[in-house]
């Protein structure tokens, strides 16, 4: 039996219905070529140190590093019963093809669970950069022989395990350091969730560092039949970096200069400018954009574009890092069209103004990834069941399809240089030609892309021709300090976090790879530094909090930087390819984090052993710890076997109802009578 493994219940639909349905139940397809069945991501996740160690329950600094000799994986629980038909499946199967998406992480999700399973027959790989109907047919007309992949899964392989090191590892680490000086909290640390804590810290301080510096701008007016304002270039060695004056007497004198002169045009040119559409939305983009127009958040809009995807089927797939279109879908475009015209009049008012034969530089099967841009289904949409944010984001998925039909966007610049007393003026202007896609796109959409709708129209002027100077004008201004981050902002940074590396090499390599992070958790991250109090969310702006400034201040400058991330992913690349054996670069991953525990070791000891007893909840002994909470200024107990809380009284652990009834024996209240009295 051939069973497909797929890594959602969409996907395996897809291939499915190329493959020709039969029968289905709840958890897979019976097909004439063989049973589609799917995962929900990962179904097994990396089990916890006490898996390894019952005594690893207790956090101690001299438990560390744990390194697991063999690594154990566990069922989620949430995910038992399709692991369970997938294990079933795969039990009877003669032969897999493995139909998860094509990357790295796909590749694991697929052979993790026939490992786990330990399925030991024939392997194939559907390779599919796109779900429609012609992709599907002519992958499967293509199937891969699975060694050829193979190297992804143990590329995959050593990224997780690689990330659990350096979280159950580090995270111990530097809270037993932080306890043993009298802190108190988890300071939790990861690869990718560390770097990005600490692009905020960077950013906040250098804000709260700030020093706004003054500086000065000379405007020029002249005359050509109406008035028009120039800007004076600041000359080589009168202004500062940016070429800006920061000396009033330097631009006074040269207004003076050049008051009652005339100008003479030295730079008279106009071009034509053409403008493609924007490319449509991957998930990225998409979270950038509704946050800087509606302050919508990354997890929210994820969640947004999941329920557009899962419940409305009104957009595709939406954790995609692509923009792109496959050439292959072009001739889907009119139906896509026709769907999104039933359910709006908006679109039924611009249908006429598309050009279907029109093929945008989306359309580009060549960069298509694990899975293309957001795009709106075939599907007719019903915007009545959507909520407003919903049908905020799904708006501008549809706009930026649309665009894809309309011509390009054309204007006229015209750049102006006059020269005058030895000095220089200069400005710009635009006229527009073909509105084309921006027909779309209001003033209020200005921010969606670099282009200036506020330049002014400039007379038409030959070279050589004087004009008179009618006026000057000064204005005196600050430098200012760089914004806050936003959620949009911050998930930008981490995808272009490799402009702060020197070293060219490793730079590149997060080019490559699209900085830290993926596009699926981006924003979990953030959410997470949210959750345990990193960060706090003002508005729009995310800003660093006392605590993980502290944790920042606390940790090396190489569990801090992105560079840990290119050289990991370098080596990743390496295994992938076979050129590296994932033995060796776990080795190396262990040697790191050894290095630095060693080096805590030295400078700490274990936090001050804590009152302990016998928990009152599932009676383990001496499980329960005393912990004292500088926030809420008293004293409570965690119980490290069944993960619960309590209050004190007398010094011992005791559910909150019963600490409430012992407080009320040492202090009985007042009756009503004695109340009223006083």
């Amino acid at each position: 039996m051939r069973v497909y493994l797929c890594e959602k219940p969409s996907q395996a639909r897809d291939i499915a219905a190329v493959l020709g349905v039969q029968s289905k139940d709840k958890s897979s397809i019976t097909t004439s070529g063989g049973v589609v069945t799917w995962a929900f991501g990962h179904l097994l996740e990396q089990a916890p140190p006490d898996a390894y160690d019952e005594a690893l329950k207790r956090w101690a600094l001299a438990s560390l590093p744990i390194a697991p000799a063999q690594w154990k994986v566990e069922v989620k629980s949430s995910a038992k019963d399709q692991f369970m038909a997938i294990a079933a499946l795969l039990k009877k199967a003669s032969e897999v093809v493995i139909a998860t998406d094509a990357d790295r992480e796909g590749e694991m999700i697929a052979r993790e669970l026939m490992d786990f399973v330990g399925f030991k027959g024939k392997v194939q790989r559907l390779w599919l950069s796109a779900l429609d109907a012609a992709s599907v047919k002519k992958a499967l007309a293509a199937l891969k022989p699975g060694a050829e992949t193979a190297g992804l899964y143990q590329s995959a392989l050593g990224r997780s395990r690689a990330d659990w090191l350096v979280g159950m590892n580090l995270t111990r680490a530097f809270t037993l350091a932080g306890r043993s000086q009298g802190g108190d909290g988890v300071r939790s640390v990861g690869r990718v969730q560390t770097p990005t804590l600490s692009l905020v810290v960077e950013r906040d301080r250098l804000i709260e560092r700030f020093k706004p510096v003054p500086y000065f701008e000379l405007f020029g007016f002249f005359e050509a039949g109406q008035s028009f304002s120039t800007k004076w270039k600041v000359p080589e060695g009168s202004g500062d970096d940016a070429g800006r004056c920061l000396d009033r007497s330097i631009v006074d004198a040269v207004a003076s200069k050049i008051t009652g002169k005339t100008g003479t045009v030295s730079q008279y040119e106009t071009k034509r400018i053409s403008e493609n559409p924007p490319l449509p939305f991957s998930l990225s983009t998409l979270q950038k954009t509704c946050s800087a127009k509606f302050g919508l958040g990354a997890q929210e809009v994820l969640d947004i574009a999941q329920a557009l995807y899962e419940t409305h089927k009104a957009t595709t797939y939406p954790r995609s890092d692509c923009n792109y279109l496959p050439e292959e879908q072009f001739q889907e475009a009119s139906s896509i069209v026709t769907a999104l015209a039933k359910s709006d009049t908006e679109v039924q008012r611009i249908v006429e103004l598309l050009d279907f034969s029109r093929k945008s530089p989306a359309w580009n099967t060549k960069k298509i990834t694990a899975h293309h841009a957001i795009i709106p289904t075939q599907t007719p949409p019903n915007l009545d069941a959507m909520s407003g944010n919903e049908r905020k984001v799904y708006e501008l998925i549809r706009r930026q399809y649309l665009t894809q039909f309309f011509p390009a966007y054309e204007y006229d610049r015209t750049q102006i240089g006059i020269s005058i007393e030895g000095e220089l003026f200069q400005t710009t202007g635009k006229i527009d030609q073909v509105i084309g896609w921006r027909a779309l796109f209001g003033k209020a959409d200005a921010s969606d892309d670099e282009h200036d709708d506020e330049v002014q129209t400039l007379p038409a002027l030959t070279q050589g021709q004087t004009l008179p100077l009618s006026r000057t004008e000064m204005a005196a201004k600050q430098t200012k300090p760089p914004a806050r981050y936003t959620e949009g902002t911050l998930i930008d940074a981490m995808q272009t976090i490799g402009k702060n590396i020197t070293d060219p090499r490793l730079k590149a390599i997060l080019k490559e790879n699209s900085g830290i992070g993926t596009e699926a958790t981006r924003a979990g991250i953030i959410a997470n530094l949210i959750e345990r109090g990193f960060i706090t969310k003002k508005g729009k702006q995310v800003i660093s909090s006392e605590a993980g400034r502290s944790l920042i201040d606390t940790l090396p400058e190489s569990v801090k930087s992105p560079a840990l991330t290119a050289l990991w992913e370098q080596s990743l690349e390496e295994i992938a390819d076979g050129k590296r054996e994932l033995a060796g670069f776990e080795a190396d991953v262990v040697k790191f984090i050894t290095a630095i525990i060693d080096q805590i070791k030295k400078q700490h000891t274990d936090a001050p052993s804590r009152p302990t007893a016998d928990c009152p909840a599932c009676k383990a002994q001496g499980q329960a710890e005393k912990v004292y909470s500088s926030k809420k200024q008293c004293h409570y107990w965690h119980c490290k076997a069944c993960d619960q809380w309590f209050d004190d009284a007398a010094g011992k652990p005791v559910p909150k109802a019963a600490a409430s009834s012992a407080k009320t024996k040492t202090a009985p209240r007042k009756s009503t009578t004695a109340r009223k009295a006083k």
